[in-house]
């Protein structure tokens, strides 16, 4: 594998943006320093971009095995690369649905063949696979869908969920959908008549994500055991998390989306059901209420929930059209966009997408520019203006819902454990990110 030499960036090291070099040497980082030996390493010269450690989105759905006429392990992780993302944690709700051992080791030789970047995955929570929860090998941590899933990944009895708190592994990350199944219902029933885009928001409204954050938030306390809530919403599910950056410490972590933050019931006006998503927009107060827990420290990180479906999928009447929108390649772009317009520092940008996610789900030598970490990295040019086009896009259904959008800050090149996989808009076929490993 080449050795690099990254020279004239900013480096993200040990909290802030230096004038730094680094070195890689195969798939590590063999050195981060003033000045680094360039002894037979390809000089890279990034004068006046940024360097930060590789993104880590951790919640995509990626489809295969099942659904690849809307992704795959490629076509996924191309846009995720393409879009600075180095490594990814995937959900189980595949077709089959991955809920044992076998079926996750199943994903894993599929990545490890196609995979552009690295990977890890998520095993799905039934009502009565716990002893296959418990038992699981090589996942980044157990998905409980209380609403918004079919079949049996759907758990919204509240004997099985304590069933499932109570006897996996406390430190076993459960990473939950939360929102209450049964308001959901009884406010579909009570809103069927409606044809507008908005009573999806309604159907789904904050108190729908509330009760079933609470839920959540009472079997982690109950059972002391360690609790992710997923794509946060509304503001009001906030008060359940605690402010502050040291994640090590928090039983409890939660994640939002760029959509939820940037984002409100008013883009359905201009998309449609293509701003349908699960869970749904909420308001402008919750908007800005996700921003202020998210410089709290109390929301942690960003993610994706990239979730792709077709076009023609997507039109069709607000009850019937799926639920989910691709984001991967350009969540970083629109971040940086936000940094741009003063609603954030890069700094906290490297915290929420890089060493937040890796502390959170306890990534072996993830989330950092150190020596002896994975050469995952991606520069960044925060001055570069480009327009977000929907035949640009990698992602295999071919749009996106900020086509359109002028955004400031794109990723120039992003390195996958030491292989230089993309570089402004092409790519090394044949790289291929690995597992992930899990402290």
């Amino acid at each position: 594998m080449p050795s690099y030499v990254i020279a004239g960036a900013l480096v993200f090291h040990r909290g802030r943006f230096q004038p730094l070099e680094v070195r890689t040497d195969g798939p590590y980082i063999a050195a981060v320093a003033p000045s680094v030996d360039r002894s037979g390493a390809t000089v890279i010269d990034a004068a006046g971009l940024h360097l930060f450690p590789g993104i880590i989105d951790t919640h995509v759905h990626f489809r295969e095995p099942g659904r690849t006429h809307k992704e795959d392990l490629e076509s996924g992780s191309r846009a995720a690369v393409a879009g600075g993302v180095t490594s990814y944690l995937e959900m189980p709700n595949t077709e089959p649905s991955a809920t044992t051992q076998a079926l996750i080791d199943e994903k894993l030789a599929l990545a490890a063949s196609k995979s552009h970047a690295n990977f890890g995955f998520f095993i799905g929570a039934t009502a009565d696979n716990v002893q296959e929860l418990a038992a699981a090998r090589r996942v980044c941590g157990i998905k409980i869908f209380m609403s918004s899933s079919t079949g049996s990944l759907l758990v919204d009895d509240p004997v099985a969920l304590d069933r499932i708190f109570a006897q996996t592994p406390r430190q076993r990350v459960i990473a939950v959908h939360a929102e209450c199944e049964m308001l959901m219902r009884q406010n579909a029933e009570r809103l069927k008549h409606r044809t507008d885009f908005a009573v999806h928001s309604e159907v789904r409204d904050a108190e729908v994500a509330w009760r079933a954050t609470r839920q959540a938030y009472e079997l982690a306390q109950k059972h002391q055991h360690r609790l992710h809530v997923l794509h946060c919403s509304t503001a009001r599910e906030t008060e359940f998390f605690t402010p502050g950056r040291s994640i090590e410490a928090k039983l409890i972590t939660a994640e939002v989306c760029p959509h939820y933050l940037l984002l409100n019931t008013s883009a359905y006006e201009r998309l449609g059901t293509l701003a349908k998503m699960n869970p749904p927009l909420k308001s402008e107060a919750d908007n800005r209420g996700l921003w202020q827990a998210l410089h709290a420290g109390a929301i942690d990180c960003i993610a994706t929930d990239h979730a792709p479906h077709t076009l023609d999928e997507k039109r069709q009447d607000i009850w019937k059209a799926p639920s989910g929108i691709p984001a991967i390649e350009n969540s970083l772009a629109l971040m940086l966009d936000s940094a741009a317009r003063g609603r954030c520092s890069l700094e906290q940008l490297a915290w929420w997408m890089c060493e937040a996610p890796a502390r959170a789900y306890r990534l072996k030598r993830k989330g950092f520019i150190e020596p002896g970490f994975d050469a995952d990295l991606t520069l960044v040019d925060t001055t570069e203006v480009r327009e977000v086009r929907n035949e640009r896009q990698f992602t295999r259904v071919k749009w996106s819902p900020w086509h359109g959008q002028r955004l400031t800050g794109w990723p120039k090149m992003t390195f996958v454990r030491g292989c230089k996989v993309y570089d402004q808009g092409t790519f090394d076929e044949a790289a291929r990110g690995s597992e992930i490993e899990y402290a």
